[in-house]
């Protein structure tokens, strides 16, 4: 039996959702509710963004996202998979759902050199809080 399914960590939010054909533009048709969609979630759009638009390797891309590396693979396999059928068969795409959650940007900051006999004032917890030069 499976354990529960780990959220993936997603780096932004995509801001475009729905993809079609562009024949079906050049009639005029906005949309179409008759065309056939493939539903793209959320975590393949962004393994395609880490490996094939920002060059990471898949283990970069997999601790990104964190998960193993194996999960990051099966993850674009499907993602290349639908988008492969959609451009072959015209099919719409429509990004949405997935099991993610929108992850906080990462920075390193050191804290700022002070010259000497400033300090700090605020006190209290945190990183920067007891700092003295």
């Amino acid at each position: 039996m499976r354990g529960a399914r780990r959220r993936r960590c997603v780096g932004f939010q995509p801001n475009f959702l729905y993809f079609e054909p562009r024949e079906r533009a050049r009639r005029g048709e906005l949309y179409n509710p008759d065309i056939s969609e493939k539903i793209l979630k959320v975590e393949e759009l962004e393994s395609i963004r880490l490996k094939d638009y920002l060059q990471l390797d898949q283990a970069e891309a997999a601790k990104s996202m964190g998960i193993s590396q194996p999960t990051f693979h099966r993850i674009i396999t499907e993602a290349h998979r639908k988008i492969a059928e959609a451009f072959v068969e015209g099919k719409a795409i429509r990004i949405e759902g997935g099991n993610y959650v929108i992850a906080e940007a990462k920075i390193n900051v050191p804290p700022p050199r002070m010259p000497p006999g400033c300090r700090r004032r605020k006190r209290g917890r945190g990183p920067f809080a007891s700092f003295k030069s």
